[in-house]
């Protein structure tokens, strides 16, 4: 059965006169954690009263007092709820999204470091650990992103500080569906397929360009649609979807953030991931983003600061996969595309 979620506002004015306070927020926060009514988790007792300026639920059976941002990534918060819900509307509603120095200006923060922070603990709450697989029809590609080296077209300006990147989309009656994407220290087949076989349900149809690194995708219980582009008007564009997805990050990381650090980069995809995903639902993505339902609580300063929660991957490409990266982009002597 679908959790019933509270009503969302439409515009800027009923969102800023629906959580005009604190206690607007705090009461938002308990209807979306409890939609059937505030239960004591010790007695399991009905009746209640709130202490919103302490944001708890106090049962009057037992006395035992419940946080209701305990479990969330706002917990033992001391900025105003009304910041978090603030900075949360505006990754939602804007698809450019914002970055520190906007959100500063913004919400008029004191420090740069605050807004940082406060972006990049929501960037950890855009995944749910509980989402499903993707299925059906799943279009598979990598790309380059950042570390380009001046002179050069294409991949051949592929520099020393570029990071690889390797993403999947659902395509559900040609329209693009659920997005993943995931850094990666090659374009092997350990890597391409290790990250398919983690996103994609077994048995559903991987769609790849002729890149041998998703030739063992068939052993590992894929269909696999293996197309060879060709050159002329023998050209036919593998996985359009993506191609399209991966221009708007491109475009999405160099519009909004000009720089984003390698070692932070994974929580920037993630966060492209969430937008693509929740467009169609800003009232779902807007509780993602607060850590309602996904099992993700709050991060340490330290933690976030030094990214030790981000998993380190070898960013700079080896002497083999660049060559192998300008042997790629050589035009197929072949004018007809292949599909294998």
């Amino acid at each position: 059965m679908e959790t019933r979620r509270p009503t969302f506002p439409k515009t800027l004015l009923e969102f800023q006169t629906r959580f005009a306070t604190d206690e607007d927020c705090e009461a938002y926060l308990a209807e979306c954690r409890w939609p059937d009514g505030f239960r004591c988790p010790a007695c399991d007792g009905e009746r209640t009263w709130a202490l919103p300026a302490r944001r708890l639920r106090e049962c009057a059976d037992c006395g035992r007092q419940t946080s209701t941002t305990a479990g969330t990534v706002l917990h033992r918060t001391r900025l105003p709820l009304r910041v978090w819900f603030w900075a949360a509307y505006l990754m939602v509603v804007d698809s450019r999204g914002i970055s520190a120095r906007g959100l500063q200006r913004q919400l008029g923060l004191t420090r740069y470091e605050t807004a940082w922070m406060l972006l990049h603990k929501l960037r950890r709450a855009t995944v749910d650990l509980n989402r499903g697989l993707l299925r059906g029809d799943v279009e598979v590609d990598e790309a380059w992103v950042g570390g380009y080296q001046p002179g050069g077209t294409g991949r051949k300006r592929v520099g020393r500080n570029a990071a690889l990147v390797v993403l999947a989309v659902e395509v559900r009656n040609g329209h693009p569906e659920r997005l993943r994407a995931r850094l990666v220290p090659d374009d092997g087949a350990g890597s391409l397929v290790g990250f398919v076989c983690e996103v994609v349900e077994p048995g559903s149809t991987i769609i790849t360009d002729g890149w041998p690194g998703y030739l063992p995708l068939t052993a590992a219980g894929y269909e696999h649609i293996r197309i060879v582009e060709g050159s002329g008007a023998g050209f036919v564009n593998p996985v359009p979807h993506l191609h399209q997805t991966i221009g708007n990050l491109k475009a999405w990381l160099n519009g909004t953030y000009r720089f984003v650090s390698r070692r932070h980069l994974a929580v920037y995809l993630d966060e492209f991931a969430f937008r693509h995903n929740g467009r169609l639902n800003r009232a779902a993505a807007f509780q993602t983003l607060l850590g309602l339902g996904t099992g993700r609580g709050p991060t340490e300063w330290s933690t976030i600061a030094g990214a030790k929660d981000i998993p380190r991957v070898a960013f700079t490409p080896s002497k083999a996969t660049r060559r192998a990266t300008k042997e790629r982009q050589r035009p197929e002597q072949s004018t007809q595309s292949t599909v294998a």
